[in-house]
């Protein structure tokens, strides 16, 4: 068996040790050890895009002239990619990303996955927490917020990441989307409490399920699609 090869590592403030490997032709991104996300397995962080961009795409419903799109998370950069394929042009792809490292990642050792994904003049990178970044923008500042940053509300990936899925919060998410906009999330698998929470905070709820490689035989994955009524 090929080893893993350590390419690259980061560590957070509140200890966290971000890794980047390659094995196999292929990349995988790590967090104290496990394993994150890999280019092996990206048909749901594809299908977050499609289905949180599905409202914005030429030819389809209304769309904007010119779309506004901010993603939580850059990962290896799929839902990025798969986002700017879809929206067309004009457009603007927002992606916030709280490490700096994955960022430089992107634009180094996985260029030759997905292209210069950050030089694309469509695509505006902001480094910072996503916490932050979301109570610095004005009231209805996009069409789309596309999240994918932790497993779950009640699987973390970096500690204090649980104020992202309050009510004040969503209430924040709320007051900076677009009308007719929406707010989609990546989970590692169902999570029907967050679901009822965002039901509660008075968004329609959809629930979709998502396989980790389009020929996979079981859709462990779970994206939500919250809109307004």
């Amino acid at each position: 068996m090929k080893p893993y090869d350590n390419l690259a590592e980061a560590v957070m403030p509140d200890g966290t040790v971000f890794s980047l490997h390659t094995h196999d032709n292929n990349f995988y991104l790590k967090y104290n050890g496990y394993e994150l996300m890999s280019t092996s397995q990206t048909f749901s962080e594809r299908h977050l895009a499609d289905i949180g961009c599905e409202r914005l795409l030429p030819g389809k419903y209304s769309r904007p002239k010119h779309p506004t799109i901010l993603i939580g998370g850059l990962g290896l950069g799929f839902t990025l990619k798969r986002a700017l394929e879809l929206v067309g042009e004009p457009a603007t792809v927002e992606v916030a990303e709280l490490m700096s490292p994955i960022i430089e990642w992107n634009r180094t050792f996985l260029v030759d996955f997905n292209g210069p994904l950050l030089d694309d003049p469509r695509t505006v990178m902001t480094q910072g927490d996503f916490h932050d970044i979301i109570l610095s923008k004005p009231k209805s500042s996009y069409d789309a917020l596309l999240i994918d940053i932790d497993n779950t509300p009640d699987d973390l990936i970096t500690s204090g990441n649980n104020k992202l899925y309050s009510p004040a919060f969503l209430s924040q998410l709320d007051r900076i989307l677009k009308p007719n906009g929406t707010i989609s999330y990546w989970l590692s698998e169902p999570a029907p409490k967050f679901k009822k929470l965002l039901g509660k905070a008075g968004f329609n709820v959809e629930e979709h399920a998502s396989k980790p490689r389009e020929a996979s035989k079981r859709a462990r994955h779970c994206i939500l699609i919250a809109s307004r009524p």
